[in-house]
């Protein structure tokens, strides 16, 4: 069976890829290696995808769909055996309502493409992070992906109305709802967001917007104590009245790393507190919005919450701040970086973080360097473990161990926003109970029986 001329007959010549093609694409930004698959499909519609499927289903090839490569937990890797779905030349916006504020996109859509598009028109599609240039509308609603500013807009999930997705089978379900409120039955967009490819290849989606604000205000902030965060995230939340949009957070030695050569960004503050806080406000009454922010800034000086504080005065300063926290790669310099994404209740992480760094030489040698940073307010924190990488496979199980054995007792789950893949399917019991795992593996065998989609991930 010659699978390339298979694929070939139902998408054309240049919908797909052979297999020495395929190993000369990168795996993504966060891999050394290259893709591995038996070919790559690159269908242009979704009937072409709903006969890729077909023909994989009726022939027992496994399909692994690909968005744009940015995930950190191996969901997305294929191998020699397997087939890739790209969704890459399913990169339309199909329609921007302003009046309903929603966006009907295909799933190769790029996230800055959208906002791009939606902020010409005085709108805006909140979800943010840093891989925005890359990471696709597709792959963002397939892991539920997170980002800046949860604290206001909530994850994917909230954000998506309606959808298209093709089964295993090439059944396509589309359900392009448009309407926020639709109480007809089972919500089925819900059974695929944050599926991680393992129920259906999502090929279209209806996203909500909001008004774009017209009004930005921020700050980079140093405190002395964690309590003093958790106490200035209530105070800001409260003061700002509603218009909070994020509150990052960073422990001192990432600030330390991301302001000091060879990063590019310089320190707005200076390096020798322990804790820092990215606040944004959003809103739409400059002068209105800006007394307000400066007034919760100022009561919080004479609180004693923070101890220093940079505000924003133009929008290259509010880049310059948010460049600062999106600047992750950093962590590649000087060693090979362990990587954990994880939710915990606000109240337990100072404790959780005081654990990791009291038991980490214990486990691995003192000659290590450790990164915290993340979205307190979405209880949410990214932990990074950098080592040598003459002993990163021997140091990484250790890692792992540590981290995610000590989650259990602090009532933390392993994922907060990357998803599950391969790296996390050994400790999803942590997060989930026999019960909650067995509905799911229900789902899955109903949905695909034959587990011919991205097998092996999650469960």
């Amino acid at each position: 069976m010659d699978i390339v001329s298979e694929l070939r007959a139902l998408v054309g010549d240049a919908g797909v890829l052979d297999a020495a093609e395929v190993a000369r694409r990168s795996a993504g930004v966060w891999r050394p290696d290259n893709l591995k698959a038996a070919a790559l499909a690159r269908p242009a519609t979704t009937d072409e995808v709903a006969a890729v499927l077909r023909w994989c289903h009726a022939h027992g090839v496994a399909v692994v769909t690909q968005g744009g490569l940015t995930g950190l937990v191996h969901g997305a890797d294929a191998d020699a055996d397997q087939v890739i779905v790209s969704l890459e030349r399913m990169r339309a916006i199909e329609d921007i309502n302003p009046i309903q504020r929603t966006a009907t996109v295909q799933a190769g859509v790029t996230l800055q493409t959208l906002q791009d598009a939606v902020d010409a028109r005085q709108l805006s599609f909140p979800l943010d992070f840093g891989a925005r240039g890359t990471a696709t509308l597709g792959g963002m609603a397939a892991t539920n992906a997170g980002g800046n500013r949860v604290i206001r807009y909530g994850m994917t999930r909230d954000m998506v109305l309606g959808l298209e997705v093709v089964l295993a089978d090439g059944t396509v379900v589309s359900s392009l709802n448009t309407l926020i409120k639709n109480n007809t039955g089972y919500d089925l967009r819900q059974l695929f967001i944050g599926s991680e490819g393992t129920l259906g290849v999502i090929t279209r989606l209806v996203l909500r917007l909001r008004e774009k604000p017209t009004t930005t205000n921020m700050a980079f902030v140093g405190l002395d104590g964690f309590d003093n965060m958790a106490q200035f995230l209530k105070h800001m939340d409260r003061s700002l009245g509603g218009t909070l949009s994020a509150f990052e957070v960073m422990w001192q030695s990432f600030y330390r790393l991301v302001t000091t050569a060879p990063a590019k960004g310089r320190p707005p503050i200076s390096q020798d507190y322990p804790f820092y806080v990215l606040v944004e406000s959003q809103g739409a009454d400059r002068e209105f919005d800006t007394q307000r922010f400066n007034n919760a800034m100022e009561s919080a000086f004479e609180s004693g919450l923070i101890v220093d504080a940079a505000i924003a005065q133009s929008d290259a300063d509010c880049h310059g701040f948010w460049s600062l926290r999106d600047d992750v790669e950093q962590v590649m310099h000087g060693g090979l970086p362990v990587v954990f994404d994880i939710s915990l209740p606000i109240g337990e992480m100072a404790a959780f973080a005081a654990r990791v760094e009291e038991e980490l030489p214990g486990a691995i040698g003192a000659d290590h360097r450790l990164f915290i940073f993340g979205h307190l307010g979405d209880g949410n924190l990214h932990v990074i473990v950098q080592v040598k990488p003459a002993v990163y496979l021997a140091a990484r199980p250790k890692i792992e161990a540590l981290v995610y054995g000590g989650l259990k007792s602090f009532r933390g789950a392993v994922s907060a926003e990357h998803g599950i893949g391969l790296e996390k399917k050994p400790w999803l019991q942590i997060s989930r109970t026999e019960n909650e795992l067995a509905v799911m593996r229900a789902l899955k065998a109903a949905l695909d029986p034959h587990n011919g989609l991205n097998p092996g991930k999650l469960l």
